[in-house]
């Protein structure tokens, strides 16, 4: 699906991210890239690469999967561009339903953070 590049992992060479927690929020992610504006995949990967500061890379077909999704509902369209050299790329542009699910799932999840920060902070004990 995806994977965390060597910058996102411990000195056990384990991913500092739950990688669950990341795959729940794949949509928002794409969402909140294409707020920014219109954009085709291998950009898409490259952007969320970025603002990830290197750490984290989202694989093609996980990309295009929620692509998929996310078209079907709804959330964004799809068109062609007008490329005049190399291949035609697909752009995406997020609709009004799309801004609304990202706002939405942006507040969900800030406020599932600050209810598992309460849970599982030890206050101070490691």
């Amino acid at each position: 699906m995806y994977w965390l590049k060597d910058g996102g992992r411990n000195r056990l060479n384990q991913p500092f991210y739950n990688s669950d927690l990341v795959r729940g929020n794949i949509d928002t992610i794409i969402l909140c890239v294409l707020l920014q504006g219109d954009n085709y995949g291998y950009q898409l990967i490259k952007e969320i690469y970025r603002k990830s500061e290197n750490r984290f890379e989202l694989k093609e077909p996980t990309l295009y999967s929620s692509l998929r999704r996310l078209e079907k509902q709804n959330m964004i369209q799809s068109y062609w561009g007008e490329e005049t050299q190399g291949g035609r790329r697909k752009y995406y542009h997020i609709t009004e339903a799309g801004r609304e699910m990202y706002r939405q799932n942006y507040a969900a999840w800030k406020a599932a953070r600050d209810l598992i920060d309460r849970l599982i902070e030890s206050g101070g004990e490691e």
